[in-house]
């Protein structure tokens, strides 16, 4: 009992450290611009504007031209929930379906018996 306790609780706690960490992601190109808090890398035709702050640590003189390779995170910072919207389609394909019902296939009042 007390081992399978234990293994519950190391896999409970693998699983809440690896979700509480994000993703690394990396993009590597020239450097378009450089401010205190974005640097700007062209990535093909796109220009990948990436924050920073006083905690990003940087290696060296960065300036324009520079050929980079800027590993970043991907986190919310806010997440607001909307009401879902009745779809426009939900209604033409019920119309859809009503006609192409044979005629005596339609409502009809049914008649009562006894």
């Amino acid at each position: 009992m007390k081992r399978t306790l234990g293994l519950f609780v190391m896999a409970l706690f693998l699983s809440a450290t690896s979700l509480a960490f994000a993703k690394d992601y990396q993009v590597t190109g020239p450097v378009v611009d450089v401010k205190d808090d974005v640097i700007i890398v062209k990535k093909g035709t796109e220009n990948w504007e990436i924050a920073r702050d006083k905690n990003t640590k940087t290696s060296g003189d960065i300036k324009k031209g520079d050929r980079v390779m800027i590993k970043y995170k991907m986190t919310a910072t806010s997440i607001e929930g909307k009401a879902p919207t009745k779809a426009k389609t939900d209604a033409k394909t019920d119309t859809k379906a009503d006609s192409k019902m044979a005629p005596d296939a339609k409502a009809k009042p049914e008649a009562k018996t006894k």
